[in-house]
């Protein structure tokens, strides 16, 4: 048995035993959470949620100013910016905007690699998000909020981030960055569905960590993690190509997105560019 089989075996162990040290929420996104399901919040009390954490405040800000928000006028303010954002989708951005915090390890070769976890959930939240915002200028009634979508993007693989961060305690984990990462991802599955439940995190979320590695589309669809699937897509990230352009052209026809390379479709790669902003 080779090092690496050995080392898989190691953590599919740890996982199976609930051995693994796993994240929790940021207190701000906890505290954000809570409140907003309080049923007497107001955005002035919402604001001063946000407020405890300079950082996020910062951001939201910047949510507030973005294109993502289909807004011109700038805001200056915390308060100003809850308003525009609104009580509906303040949940799910300022969660989504707390989240790189939990990305975040003291050993240098390690935090590369939760850089690496991190830029790929943004990219994959990217291009959900631009997909699932061309589908909805088509179909008004679908469902689907980009809201939810990129927060569901963001954390659809978050059990990689555990099974990367054990590599603090097994050191010869950190010899192989490529292997690290896929293995991650390969073992992820279980960990994120344990992780969302500790989170409390709805069906939909549980749904996309669940399924979305498999090439098979939601039925009834579409649904969240068909999105992901696209973004996946674009990134050309499937082993079984055949099966993956299969997919691809399901999801064409079924004017999820205009065109096999849907990345170069103007309103796509708009929307795209400006979901990226707001993480950048």
């Amino acid at each position: 048995m080779s090092v690496q089989q050995q080392l898989i075996q190691l953590l599919e162990q740890k996982i199976q035993q609930d051995k693994l040290l796993l994240p929790t929420l940021p207190d701000v996104a906890l505290k954000v959470r809570q409140r907003s399901a309080e049923a007497d919040i107001s955005l002035l009390d919402m604001a001063d949620v946000i407020a405890q954490d300079p950082a996020l405040a910062a951001r939201m800000i910047k949510v507030a100013n973005s294109a993502f928000m289909g807004r011109s006028i700038k805001v200056n303010t915390l308060n100003q910016a809850v308003t525009r954002i609104g009580l509906s989708q303040i949940r799910n951005i300022a969660i989504a905007m707390a989240l790189e915090q939990v990305f975040v390890s003291k050993h240098k070769q390690v935090q590369q690699q939760l850089d690496a976890l991190w830029q790929s959930s943004v990219q994959v939240a990217s291009v959900a998000a631009s997909c699932l915002a061309y589908y909805n200028s088509r179909e008004a009634r679908s469902g689907l909020n980009k809201d939810v979508m990129t927060l569901v993007a963001l954390v659809h693989n978050i059990g990689a981030l555990p099974v990367v961060a054990e590599a603090e305690r097994e050191q010869a984990l950190l010899g192989d960055p490529r292997f690290l990462l896929q293995m991650a991802t390969r073992l992820s599955t279980e960990v994120s569905m344990r992780i969302l439940y500790a989170w409390g995190f709805a069906d939909e979320f549980y749904q996309a960590a669940l399924q979305w590695k498999k090439l098979q589309p939601d039925k009834p669809g579409p649904g969240y993690t068909d999105f992901i699937r696209l973004a996946i897509i674009a990134r050309d990230g499937y082993a079984d190509k055949e099966l993956q352009q299969r997919l691809l052209q399901y999801y064409v026809a079924m004017q999820m997105v205009p065109q096999e390379d849907f990345m170069q479709h103007p309103e796509i790669q708009t929307v795209y560019q400006d979901v990226r902003a707001v993480f950048s």
